[in-house]
């Protein structure tokens, strides 16, 4: 069975409630039939009719009392409820009367970012709101039987060092949960364990220590190229004392330039599935959308959210 069908039965085991506020969408529409009837989720495809005008104003209110601090204009809330779904399904997810989000298809990532902070707010022990991709690489020997997390893909531009780290720990926490596997996480750069020097060297060594220190019992590895995380035979050439050996599945990109570029390569060059961008660091389950997503994008997205949720 192969890693999309293993997250279709994973999520069917304890059905979830997944939001999908893109009811204009006719992908997200097929999507929310194939969902039921495969029994992957329950889904609410909230259109504009089905939005309570009474839960409206409590909404509207409640999201102003949370931000007035930061001096939000009461008609700019009134609009960002009024004129669209995904702000009145995300509070819907803050309360838990559904169990996750999903939607990304008719919206920009920052959107959806901005939704997420906004709404459902950040953990505060990952402290930052960043993304990661599934990557599932046919005949692919390495990473996880052709299974990775590549992370951050999608939100912050240039993390700094405590940053990384985040990304690493909620990335490798989304691995074990969603996929089973024991993360082996490796932090990517131009450079393995001290062949080249530079700043963005020392921000990965010093995410490196944060790391250890947030969860002392990971298992991580850096600063490294790519051949020497993932291919076994590179890492007994250039880092034969490396306690992943060339067996990474969570690649940590230094920056949003290489995670994006990298994880499109993958995608198209080696006919890989991409899910996500799955959000990390938000206090409820969440997945952002390409805006080019296909249906089956929606499903597995939306497998995925129902398994963090469970």
């Amino acid at each position: 069975m192969d890693i999309i069908k293993k997250i279709r039965e994973k999520a069917k085991a304890k059905l979830k409630t997944i939001i999908l506020p893109e009811y204009d969408d006719a992908r997200t529409i097929k999507a929310a039939r194939i969902i039921e009837d495969e029994g992957i989720a329950k889904i609410i495809v909230l259109s504009k009719d089905k939005m309570d005008p009474k839960e409206q104003q409590r909404y509207i209110e409640q999201f102003y009392e949370l931000h007035k601090a930061k001096d939000i204009d009461m008609e700019i809330v009134k609009k960002l409820f009024l004129d669209d779904t995904l702000y009145y399904a995300a509070m819907m997810a803050r309360e838990g009367k559904v169990d996750g989000l999903v939607a990304g298809a008719s919206h920009t990532t920052p959107d959806m970012v901005r939704s997420a902070i906004r709404c459902l707010g950040i953990d505060e022990r990952i402290t930052i709101i960043s993304s990661c991709f599934i990557m599932a690489v046919p005949d692919c020997a390495y990473g996880d039987e052709g299974t990775f997390i590549f992370a951050d893909c999608g939100v912050i531009p240039e993390p700094n060092s405590r940053q990384l780290a985040c990304i690493a720990l909620a990335a490798s926490e989304l691995g074990n949960k969603v996929l089973g596997f024991v993360p082996r996480i490796a932090m990517l750069s131009y450079s393995t364990r001290g062949s080249a020097k530079g700043r963005n060297i020392e921000k990965i060594v010093e995410a490196l220590k944060i790391l250890k220190e947030m969860s002392p019992d990971v298992l991580v590895d850096g600063e490294m190229q790519v051949d020497s995380a993932i291919v076994p035979e590179v890492a007994k050439i250039k880092y034969p004392d490396s306690p992943l050996a060339g067996n990474a599945n969570v690649l940590i990109f230094p920056n949003l330039e290489a995670g994006n570029i990298g994880y499109k390569l993958v995608e198209r060059l080696g006919n890989a599935r991409a899910l996500g961008p799955l959000l990390l660091g938000v206090k409820k389950p969440a997945s952002d959308l390409s805006r080019g997503c296909s249906v089956d994008d929606i499903v597995d997205c939306t497998a995925v959210t129902a398994i963090r949720a469970q």
